[in-house]
């Protein structure tokens, strides 16, 4: 009696929270869960309807159909007064694209600020990302397999307020030929941009154009990248396998990690694009904003072109109040040193002896 009576008083406790406090309580879980909640007293039975917060995972039932049903029974049965805050899907199998643009409509009629999609199809379908059109979204992240499926450019996707996007393993298209047109050319005010292990379809290479970003990073990728932001702040590239082109004046915080296990005749390096192509980066001239500079590269002994490239990166650095190298750059600044200084003394002897 005693154990019962215990259980009761903290029952009580817990139903005596107020709205929010419990909301933020079930924010925490799935909304499958905080909807089961109305099983509990007559003051919960209605809690869930005055959630901001939506969190549907087709992995939570056994069969779509009981997914279809359930996602019918949360939006015709919350209370529409109340504006969405965030919503997080996560489909484990292919969905119609019915439900899908049913559920982001509702979403985006509610003014939803933050989005997260996790999409596993198990084999190649189309994402329908071309239902995305939103004054109030500001948060967006795409999670997807391997080249499962496709994000499309605009006009079609329209999400003005957007301030920070993550994409993760999706096939981004960039078919313009019009250079100051890309694929985030209707995202006016993002500030942030992650792309991580995403494939970019481009003939000639991927464009970013953006005159308001000012956080970029790239991870584990290999395509060609045009990168033209003029407020540009930080830029992170880490294990990113092909030619980065930048226009960055103001940059101020640059992070740059090579792949480890790369092959010297397979790609072209971030490197390869500083010291070639004059205008793009030059960071002599065109970055003398820099404060801190975190460079790790693991370099190929024997590979004399790409020693000097590095060097010579090194020596645009003046500027730089905060500069980090790893261990292996340390080496080959000593190799090309040693080399340079030995050049240097033989042709002096070569001169002193009339040879």
């Amino acid at each position: 009696m005693g154990d019962r009576k215990r259980v009761n008083v903290e029952r009580d406790r817990l139903s005596s929270l107020g709205d929010d406090l419990i909301h933020k309580i079930l924010s925490l879980v799935s909304t499958k869960h905080a909807v089961e909640t109305s099983v509990l007293s007559s003051r919960w039975r209605y809690i869930w309807t005055s959630m901001s917060y939506l969190s549907l995972s087709s992995n939570d039932f056994c069969t779509l159909l009981k997914f279809y049903e359930f996602v019918t029974h949360v939006l015709s049965g919350r209370n529409n007064q109340i504006e969405v805050f965030s919503v997080e899907l996560t489909f484990h199998s292919k969905v119609s694209k019915a439900l899908f643009k049913r559920i982001l409509d509702y979403a985006f009629s509610h003014n939803v600020q933050q989005l997260n999609v996790t999409y596993f199809p198990g084999k190649k379908t189309k994402f329908p990302v071309s239902l995305f059109s939103s004054q109030s979204l500001k948060h967006l992240a795409l999670i997807g397999c391997i080249y499962g499926h496709f994000i499309t450019t605009p006009p079609t996707w329209e999400l003005p307020a957007l301030v920070t996007l993550s994409l993760y393993r999706v096939t981004l298209y960039d078919d313009y030929t019009n250079k100051c047109a890309s694929l985030f050319s209707n995202c006016a005010n993002m500030k942030n941009l992650t792309i991580k292990r995403c494939r970019m379809m481009a003939p000639n290479g991927f464009n970013i154009s953006h005159p308001g970003l000012t956080s970029l990073t790239f991870k584990d990728g290999c395509k060609r990248v045009n990168v033209d932001t003029p407020q540009l702040k930080n830029l992170t590239i880490k294990d990113w396998r092909g030619i980065h082109l930048m226009s960055a004046p103001i940059l101020s915080s640059l992070h740059y990690k090579d792949p480890y296990f790369i092959h010297r005749n397979d790609i072209e390096t971030f490197f390869d694009d500083v010291l070639v192509d004059n205008g793009l980066l030059q960071l002599s001239t065109h970055l003398l904003h820099l404060e801190k500079v975190e460079i790790c590269i693991h370099h190929l002994y024997g590979d004399k072109a790409y020693t000097h490239k590095i060097v010579c990166l090194l020596q645009k650095l003046h500027s730089v109040k905060s500069l980090t190298l790893n261990w292996e750059i340390i080496k080959v600044c000593r190799y090309w040193f040693l080399t340079l200084s030995f050049t240097s003394n033989k042709d002096f002897q070569h001169k002193k002896l009339g040879l």
